[in-house]
Parts: structure tokens; sequence; C-alpha cells
């Protein structure tokens, strides 16, 4: 048996090729690592056998995702989506639960075995979901949030079934312990909103003076809160969820999901490659018609009923379309739920088998329908019309839009805001100074901390941004910047250099306008010469007068 290390070491060298060829045929990379998994642990190879240690590096990838999902649902996020996750969740479960047991017993399985499958095939993948979404940036677009919503609904249900199917094999414990459950979860959960509002906005300058304890303070806190929520009966991903909710009230959060995403990856790679491994029936022959027949209706029958669910709360079809897609899959729950049913004796290692192989035909569909979505409306979207209502309730409740993006703050920034505000141009400042940053929440200017060179635009939208201005002096960060903002259209960008040889890099890389300080600063010096020649009296009033600016 080979060294742990070692062992690590070959599962990411094998996962590499192999995603290597998927990327090659332009397949999405997660469909690599899940059939890197079942590589490495088919008859053949057999190869991967540091199970635990592999789930516990896949646990930390999930609660980084879920932390850094969790740190762009803010409260008023959840309080615009809430109702409507809630609706479509429940909604959903209900119709795959009666559906899939109508299915079931007409394909000839008892009724023990139908409530069963039928159940397994509501649960869809947050893990997944959430990591495709983070994928295509969508994480903050309407159709993202609400799925998002109804996918933590799917969790607690989930979660509540795994405490009730004890007590239905006869646990006497259950009632005792389950009141002690809600409580504690309660309690837990009012601590955290508590410290969101009250601990968080004093401590959270003290932490970010240094980026490397703010990573360390981000990191011990999302997953001691998923370890603490994990010990009290409730999912580490919850856990994760709530502890980025929790850290979402601070203007913090996009350097610290900054920092934490290589991380996230890092990690996620074994998850999905683990649970590949994990997906290998010992024989399929005899399900493989049931097999068809579910994922087709998970594929199919889920989406359905989220777009009938959306129309009717009046919702756009291609909102309802894109959210429906995300619940075309079943879940590594689904698994949890019906090994569960294998240990109190209600089911058989067929029944296993079978919600395994839906598993992986589901898994694999739905994330081609996710990544290719807008392709995929452009080409129905004549027929979805039936599922979007004359009357369209849908309001934007996406992130706040800006049209000015500011990088660098200072007291040129200062005269830029106020400038900006008197025309009603909203901006946001971009800034990598604690204190800075501070100030400015304090006096209700828009503003987050991040470096400029580690920024994705990933984390703003930048739908309505007119104009990106840097009064950063660094030229390498500028011309960053410019080629970041190549894939957007007639975006005004305005941007600081040393001197002519700098500038003409600048406008090479694309920049609309490059202010070189010492020039301007010349020019204005030259206008006041010009204008006030050897007038003593005129400088002096000029002088008042840009005094009486910068006070103003």
């Amino acid at each position: 048996m080979l060294e742990i290390p070692i062992e690590i070491g070959i599962i990411v060298a094998v996962t590499l090729a192999i995603s290597g060829i998927f990327r090659l045929l332009k397949q999405p990379l997660i469909i690599g690592y899940i059939v890197s998994g079942i590589v490495l642990s088919s008859v053949i190879f057999d190869f991967i056998h540091a199970h635990e240690i592999i789930e516990i590096f896949a646990k930390i990838g999930v609660t980084f995702l879920l932390f850094i999902i969790g740190m762009s649902l803010s409260p008023k996020v959840i309080k615009e989506v809430g109702k409507t996750s809630v609706i479509t969740g429940v909604g959903q479960i209900v119709f795959t639960t009666v559906v899939g047991f109508i299915i079931a017993k007409m394909l000839g399985f008892s009724d023990v075995v139908a409530v069963y499958v039928s159940i397994a095939l509501t649960f869809s993948s947050t893990i997944i979901i959430m990591k495709l979404l983070s994928d295509k940036n969508d994480t903050e677009k309407l159709y993202g949030k609400i799925s998002i919503g109804f996918l933590l609904v799917q969790d607690v249900f989930v979660i509540l079934l795994l405490i009730i199917i004890p007590f239905v094999a006869k646990d006497p414990s259950l009632p005792e312990f389950g009141m002690q459950f809600i409580a504690v979860s309660i309690i837990l959960v009012l601590a955290l909103i508590l410290a969101s509002i009250y601990v968080f906005p004093r401590v959270s300058g003290l932490i970010s003076r240094s980026k490397e304890y703010l990573f360390l303070f981000a990191a011990s806190w999302s997953l001691g809160i998923a370890a603490l929520f994990d010990q009290i009966g409730l999912s580490m991903e919850i856990g994760a969820l709530i502890a980025g909710i929790a850290f979402s009230t601070t203007p913090y959060r996009f350097e610290i999901s900054s920092k934490m995403k290589p991380l996230r990856d890092f990690f996620l790679v074994l998850f999905f490659v683990l649970l590949g491994s994990q997906m290998i029936p010992e024989d399929i022959s005899h399900l493989a018609i049931p097999a068809i027949v579910f994922s087709a209706f998970v594929l199919v029958g889920n989406p359905f009923i989220v777009m009938i669910l959306m129309g009717i709360l009046g919702y756009k079809k291609k909102t309802g379309f894109k959210a429906g897609l995300t619940v075309a899959q079943i879940s590594e729950f689904s698994i949890i739920f019906v090994a569960l049913g294998i240990q109190v004796g209600h089911l058989s290692q067929d029944v296993l088998s079978l919600v395994t192989i839906v598993g992986l035909v589901t898994i694999g569909g739905s994330t081609y329908m996710i990544l290719y979505s807008d392709r995929l409306y452009s080409w129905l979207s004549k027929y979805l019309g039936i599922f979007e209502r004359r009357k369209i309730r849908e309001g934007d409740t996406r992130a706040a839009k800006y049209d000015v993006l500011l990088f660098g703050y200072g007291r040129t920034g200062s005269f830029l805001t106020q400038t900006l505000q008197k025309h009603n141009m909203r901006c946001l400042v971009i800034d990598h100074d604690p204190k800075t940053i501070h100030e400015l929440s304090i006096r209700g200017i828009p503003c987050i901390f991040r470096d400029a060179e580690g920024l994705e635009f990933e984390d703003i939208d930048m739908s309505q941004v007119k104009m990106i201005i840097s009064l950063i002096p660094d030229s390498e960060i500028n011309l960053s910047l410019i080629h970041k903002i190549d894939k957007y259209n007639q975006i005004i960008t305005i941007v600081l250099a040393r001197d002519g040889s700098v500038a003409k890099k600048l406008y090479d890389a694309g920049a609309t306008y490059v202010l070189i300080p010492h020039h301007v600063l010349t020019e204005y010096l030259s206008s006041m010469i010009e204008k006030y020649g050897f007038d003593y009296s005129g400088f002096v009033e000029a002088g008042k007068d840009d005094t009486r600016k910068t006070q103003s």
C-alpha cells in the first residue's frame, strides 16, 4: 500500500490527465473529475485506498465552497428570494415524490422501495450546482439566488428525514433527541445572526489590518462553524453556508473570497473524484430499464415542475427555465439516504445500485444542461411561453448596480466621488486600505475591501458599468485591469501613468484615457501663469478658491 501523500499525488496526476482530455474535447471538467474517480476505483485499477483522508479533504472543499457562496447571500438577498425558494423547493419535493412513487409502482417495486426511491429522486446536489453556478458567475443572478434557496430547502428536508428514519426503525430515543436538536439549532442560528450584526462590524477592522490574518480568521470561522453544526446533528454544509451568510455583512468578503478560491478548487477536485469512486454498481443489467426511466424523469420532470411553479409566481420564462435546470440531477444525499435504508433493514443492495446509476447519469446530463443553459434556452424559448404569465412580477433583485468603478481612493478619490454623486452617477470604491474602507462605510459610500490586482469582476454586477477609473499609479495593476475588462464592451477606462512611455503601453493595451499627473500639473500651472502673469493678488485669490473647493 502506498504512502498517503504519494497516493494523493498520483490521484491528482491521473485526474489532471483525464480532465485534460475532457478540456481538449471542450467538455465540463467536473465530468472529468467524476470519471477519474470511476477509473481509479474500477476493478482494473482499484487504486483509491485512503478513503478517509480523501473524504476529509473533500469536506474541507465543500466547506470552503459553501462558505464563499454564503458570503454572497446577505440577509437582504434571503429576504428577496426566500418566499419563492420555499414555495418552489417544497413544491418540487412533493411533485417528485408523488410522481416518482407512481413510476416506481408501475415498474413493479414494493411500497417501501417505491417510497425510498421517489424521495431519493427529490434531492439535488447542492455542491455540484453551487460549483457550476460559481464557475458561470451566476450566483448573483436572480435564478442563481432562487436555486440556492430551494437547494437549502431540500437540505433541511433530507436532514429531517435522516433523523426520522431511525424512529421508523423503532429508535425510542428520537423524541427527546429531536427536541434537543431543534432547540440547539435555533439557539445557534440566532447566535450567528447576532454575531453578524454586532460583533463582526467591530472586529473586522482589526483583523483586516493583516491580509494573512484575515484569511486565517475566515478559514477558522468557516471550518469551526461547519464542525459545530455537524456535532449538533445538522450538516457541515448548512453550517458552512450560515457561517458565510454571517460574514456577508462585512466589506471584506470579496477579499476573503478571492483568497479562498484556490484552496476551494483543489479540495473540490478530490470531492468529485471521491464521488466518482463511489459510483460503481456491481450489477446493472437488470437495473437498466428502471435507471433509464428514473433518469429521464429527473432530467425532465424536475425542471418541468420548477418552471410551472415559478411561472405561477410571476417570474419570466427564462428565469424559471434556468432555475429548473439546477434540479435536473440527484444528490450525494440520495445515496446516503438509500444507504441508511439498507442499514436499518428496509432496502436491499440493488436499490443502492439503482440510485447510484441514476446519480451518475443525471449528474453528467444536468452538468451539460446547466453549462449550456443559454444555448438550450435560445432553442426552446418559443415553446416556453406557457410557463410565463402575462403579468410578470419579476423585478431586478440582482446585486447593486454601479455606473463607475473607482480603484484607489485617497484625496483625489474624495473629489471624484463628490463629482460623481453631484451628477447622480452610482460609484463603487475598491480599495485595499482597511481604514479607508471603514471611513467610507461610515459615510455610506459603497465600497469593497480588495486588492485591485486580485479582483475578479465576477464579484461585481458589470451590466451597468460605463466607466472604470484607476487612481493607482502601478502600471502592472492597471494593465491587469485593462486586460480583465476586455470582454466587456464600451467601458471607458481611465488610468494613471508615471510617464509617456508607460502611457503608450496602457493605450496599446486598450485604455481609453491615460492621465499623467505631472503633465496635468504642468498644464495647470502653465494656464495659471498665462492667466495671472506676475499678478500677486491673482495667485492669492486662486489659492483661496482652491482651498474653498477642497473644504466643500
